[in-house]
This record gives C-alpha cells, sequence and structure tokens, in this order.
C-alpha cells in the first residue's frame, strides 16, 4: 500500500517552529509513508509562524508563500533521498489560476511557473494547482480557468509532472463544477479530498467524483478511543475509490481537534489500513 502525508496535517507543528520540511520527512519515514506530499508552505521562506497559519485557513490569499531558493531545495532534494521518499503531489496554495484582474492573473501564474520547477528540481510527479474563482463560474470565467489549466499542464508535461485540481475552494467545491472542469481539460487529474465539499454535497461528490480520483486526501478530525473516525465514513470513502478502480497513493490529510497532528496522521493511517482491501 501506497501511504503519503500532506504536510498540511502539521501546519500547526511548523507555525510553532517544531517542524520543517526536514523534520517533516524524518516524521514521514517514522510513520511509515512511501512519498512526501509537501504542502508548499513547508518550502516557502516564512518570516513568522503566522504566515503559516493564515495561508492554511485563507488559500485564495497565500501569494506570500514565497518559495526557498535552489540551494535549499537541494538540501530538501538530498535529505528525502537520504530518507529513501521520493516527492509525490505538492499542493500548492497561492498559485491559483482566476483572479479578478488580469495583472494579478499574471503574477499567480509567474508563482505557479516558479512551483511547476521546483516540483521539477525535487521529482514530484504531481502538482496541485487550485482553479479560483467564484463559486459558481460565468462563461467567462470558466473559459479562463481552462485555458490556465491548458497553459500550466504543457509546462509541466515536458517535466513530466501531472497537473491536478482538488475540490478545495471557490467552484470546485461543487461536485458538479469539478467533473465540469476535468471533462473540459484533457490531461487535468484530481486529488480527491473526502471533506472539502459544499454543505450537503459530499455524498454527492464522493459518488461523482471517485472515478476521476488521481491522488486522494482523507481528512480526519475526531477519533475514538479504538480509532474509529468520527466526522465521516473513511471505510465507506476507501470502498467507493476501490471499486471505482484507484491504485494510487492513501494520501493523509489529518486535522486533528485535539492538536496533537503526529497522533492524528498515525491514526489515520491505520484507519487507511485496516478499510483498504
Amino acid at each position: 500500500m501506497q501511504i503519503s502525508i500532506c504536510s498540511f496535517s502539521f501546519h500547526r507543528l511548523l507555525a510553532a517552529g517544531k517542524q520543517d520540511i526536514f523534520q517533516y520527512i524524518k516524521d514521514c519515514k517514522e510513520l511509515g509513508c512511501t512519498q512526501l506530499d509537501p504542502w508548499n508552505a513547508h518550502l516557502a521562506e516564512l518570516n513568522q509562524g503566522e504566515d503559516a497559519l493564515h495561508a492554511g485557513a485563507n488559500p485564495d490569499q497565500s501569494q506570500h508563500l514565497t518559495a526557498v531558493d535552489d540551494e535549499f531545495l537541494e538540501r530538501v532534494k538530498r535529505a528525502a533521498d537520504e530518507a529513501g521518499l521520493p516527492f509525490g503531489c505538492i499542493a500548492v496554495d497561492g498559485a491559483h489560476i482566476y483572479e479578478e484582474s488580469e495583472e494579478a492573473r499574471a503574477g499567480n501564474r509567474q508563482r505557479a511557473y516558479r512551483w511547476i520547477e521546483i516540483a521539477e528540481k525535487l521529482g514530484a510527479s504531481h502538482i496541485r494547482i487550485d482553479s479560483g474563482g467564484p463559486q459558481q463560474w460565468t462563461d467567462d470565467v470558466f473559459g479562463i480557468v481552462v485555458e490556465g489549466y491548458q497553459d500550466l499542464i504543457a509546462r509541466a508535461r515536458k517535466a513530466g509532472i501531472q497537473v491536478i485540481v482538488e475540490n478545495h475552494w471557490g467552484p470546485t467545491v461543487d461536485p458538479d463544477n469539478t467533473v465540469q472542469l476535468l471533462e473540459a481539460v484533457p490531461g487535468l487529474g484530481l486529488l480527491l479530498d473526502s471533506w472539502n465539499w459544499a454543505h450537503g454535497k459530499q455524498a454527492q461528490g464522493w459518488l461523482k467524483c471517485a472515478k476521476y480520483a488521481t491522488v486522494t486526501h482523507i481528512k480526519t478530525f475526531h477519533f475514538t478511543e479504538d480509532g474509529q473516525e468520527l466526522t465521516q465514513n473513511v471505510p465507506s470513502f476507501c470502498k467507493l475509490l476501490q471499486d471505482n478502480g484507484f491504485q494510487g497513493t492513501w494520501g493523509v490529510e489529518s486535522v486533528p481537534a485535539d492538536g496533537n497532528e503526529i497522533e492524528g496522521a498515525r491514526k489515520t493511517i491505520q484507519l487507511i489500513q485496516r478499510s483498504v482491501r
């Protein structure tokens, strides 16, 4: 079984100065991961911990996540190689495609290009770029989003990287919008998050989007003493993915209510292992 932890699962440790990208690599190794899925805040120059917390709560306002330099990236790649863990999906905030002004869109596009370069330097297989935009897009907005993904996909493909969209915020929390986008853009993959759906649309999101899943984020919040997740039916989500032929990496994105991020990730991995047959 292929297992990964999106490093957003440790955003509070990052903000508190108790974890950086190197400790993330060590923690993933200790927790039994088979690949690394960093959130780009772990690869950014953070002036203070609040920068990470702000980015985590406001992915549509995360342009302050300035990427580290190439020398630092070389150190990161060496640490990952020494741990025997390849890079999988880099989840990028602050480089989404749609903004109201052409100037803002151009700025985000340049950030996306830089993160694609970083993904290539690290040998990552996937990069998640959000669509951006209002919750219900017009034809004009949708056209801009489609063009943006086509541009990024062509650039990333040359580096052997697949661009993926996530049901994350804005229009993609609506399952119909996500399907519309995936059908309109050949080569665009889906990071299927079990939780991030508009109110009342989680079941619809699972049913309509499971067949498109390239990689996953399995969300967890509240565990019982015997390791069951109380917020959603994780075993059913895993079964649905398997029934739809999913053979990718089982990705953890735990957000433990008790604040113990290492144990939250550990319990989520154990729950996935029990759920996948």
